[in-house]
């Protein structure tokens, strides 16, 4: 269809874009012809990542930064307004596994809030104020089913989804007049560095049916960024065909 939203030339961030489902996601948006900037906290996987995605239509520059910490978010977005002179679309990515919150030291757990929820809600905050004055935007936040299935031993990472997906869908109602779309991705089981599970564990995972390649997320994420500018996907929840729920 002629409407759908194009990427070309798009000027987009994508949180914690050296591993898993965002560093999949850098490598697909920049095929698609789109301007972006990526962060994670560590070096080699950043160059990694922008080494994966060379090559394509579009452009792919990073930094390192932590999404935990005011001052990442000021380094981000400084970033942002440098190489982008603008942002289009915000994909947050960034965020941490977390064993039950009794198994956790205090300043683990903490980190882990900071990172998956407030480091979001950072990040979306500094995008509205940049989409707000040029007339627009997109915001997608990466969350996950475990808000609704809310698994044994996720207690501190079901809580960060859960506050996610409040966050997001009430912000939806919030931007709406300002032209801001909100979009919220809810994937089950990917195989990524998070998971606790060797490689060989994850590859028989993804033959049964139990997994989801990264990848398999990118596409949800483009799906959604591409619709038609009448047409907001608020919720996509994609999961393996066989997921486990305990």
């Amino acid at each position: 269809m002629g409407n759908h939203t194009s990427l070309d030339g798009k000027r987009i961030l994508v949180t914690g874009g050296t591993t898993g489902i965002g560093r999949a996601t850098v490598a697909l948006l920049a095929r698609e012809g789109g301007s972006i900037l990526t962060f994670g906290r560590h070096q080699p996987e950043l160059d990694e990542a922008i080494a994966a995605a060379h090559g394509n239509r579009g452009s792919v520059e990073g930094l390192t930064a932590d999404a935990a910490t005011k001052d990442g978010v000021q380094a981000v977005f400084a970033a942002v307004d440098e190489t982008l002179g603008g942002i289009d679309m915000l994909i947050t990515c960034a965020a941490l596994g977390a064993e039950p919150i009794y198994e956790m030291e205090e300043d683990e757990w903490r980190y882990v809030v900071e990172t998956n929820l407030v480091g979001a809600m950072a990040c979306a905050r500094q995008a509205i104020l940049r989409m707000q004055s040029q007339g627009g935007g997109h915001l997608l936040f990466v969350g996950s089913i475990s808000a609704e299935i809310k698994a044994v031993g996720e207690s501190v990472y079901s809580a960060t989804k859960a506050g996610l997906q409040a966050f997001a869908e009430t912000l939806r109602k919030e931007v709406a007049d300002k032209n801001i779309k909100v979009t919220v991705i809810q994937p089950g089981s990917v195989a990524t560095p998070m998971q606790p599970r060797t490689d060989e564990e994850m590859q028989e995972a993804l033959a049964n049916r139990e997994m989801l390649y990264a990848d398999e997320i990118a596409e949800a994420i483009h799906f959604a960024l591409t619709r038609s500018q009448q047409a907001d996907v608020v919720n996509l929840r994609i999961e393996p065909q066989i997921q486990a729920t305990g």
